[in-house]
């Protein structure tokens, strides 16, 4: 399997901390409390703050903020799908009037919004390490029964500017069990997105690269891209859809059976969902459909599903899902390939 090296530099990179920041920003709460560290970012309707004299990063809810301030760059997303780029301020409001968020883009120019449509925060900087955030997992399970041993690893990682943002994401799995052959899953997915001038709309492109030994894939390689819409976009869900096409190459060899390779035309629909409850549990899920072109009545479809539960600051206790399914494949070839793994979860950068 050819990506597995560039799968573990990647995996170094991911894991890599970024540089730290003064911590001089400034949180006023409604209740009056009074607050200074650094703003790391807001996400699913929580501010996490990072403070001096506090060990872990903290977490606020971000409807109790009435003030807040730094000197320091963000890159701000609202409910409508506008981006904007600068330091934050707060002005003085009546107790009763909605909080609104200053955004100084330029000395000569500020953006004032309603602290509710703001739905995304993350720091940025003209510094290149500044501008990820990703998270490191990591999970075994061993069943005495059977002799079962399972290992599961991955990372993942966005770089975010204005309209735009790229991402990385790999996941590795093995299994062995007593009295048969070890299975092996890598799949290492690159994607990327940038904002159309229309509100919600963007288009997105991905290139993914799989081995699955369960299906008998030594590599299979989906390349594909399409527009997309944000059909919410909320502190509680994001929720989007995507329409394109791709192109699949697929090698198959298992067990002294090799089929020639598949060169496939597909059309493409995605969906990215993420429900959010307050620093408690996320859930993330993405779903691809290929209905193929060049042999009418196929289709392809894989999904992955990570449910995150927070132990405490960085850290998180997720339970995933993989599954890759193929209503036709070659004679003598598995249909499909799934499982589930649980562990810990290491973020970094915004979080």
């Amino acid at each position: 399997m050819k990506i597995k090296p560039a799968a573990y530099f990647l995996a170094l990179v991911f894991s890599f901390p970024l540089f730290a920041r003064d911590s001089t920003d400034t949180i006023v709460m409604k209740n009056g409390d009074r607050l200074t560290g650094e703003i790391k970012g807001l996400d699913g309707g929580v501010l996490y703050v990072s403070m001096p004299y506090i060990l872990a990063t903290s977490s606020i809810d971000w409807s109790k903020v009435a003030r807040l301030e730094s000197k320091q760059l963000f890159i701000v997303k609202t409910a409508s799908g506008s981006v904007y780029r600068g330091a934050l301020k707060t002005n003085d409001t009546e107790a009763d009037r909605p909080v609104k968020i200053e955004i100084l883009e330029t000395p000569n120019k500020e953006v004032a919004i309603d602290s509710q449509q703001i739905v995304n925060m993350a720091q940025t900087s003209n510094r290149f390490w500044q501008r990820f955030n990703g998270a490191v997992n990591f999970g075994t399970t061993y069943t005495k029964g059977n002799e079962t041993v399972q290992y599961t690893v991955g990372s993942e990682v966005e770089y975010l500017r204005e309209r735009w943002s790229a991402g990385a994401n790999w996941n590795s799995t093995l299994s062995r069990s007593s009295g048969s052959s070890a299975a092996t899953r890598n799949e290492l997915t690159l994607s990327g997105r940038h904002l159309l001038p229309w509100n919600n709309y963007f288009y997105a492109g991905l290139a993914d690269f799989l081995q699955s030994s369960v299906q008998g894939i030594p590599l299979q390689t989906t390349i594909g891209a399409g527009i997309g819409r944000y059909l919410q976009n909320t502190n509680r869900a994001t929720i989007s859809i995507l329409g394109g096409l791709a192109w699949q190459s697929t090698q198959y060899n298992q067990a002294k059976v090799t089929a020639p390779t598949e060169q496939l035309a597909a059309a493409l629909i995605g969906s990215d969902v993420k429900l959010f409850k307050f620093n408690k549990t996320n859930l993330e899920v993405t779903a691809l459909l290929f209905p193929v072109l060049n042999t009418p009545g196929r289709v392809k479809f894989s999904l992955n599903s990570t449910y995150y539960i927070k132990i405490t600051g960085d850290l998180s206790w997720n339970v995933s899902f993989y599954g890759n399914w193929d209503n036709r494949p070659p004679a003598s070839f598995a249909a499909s390939d799934y499982g589930t793994s649980s562990g810990l979860s290491w973020t970094f950068g915004m979080k």
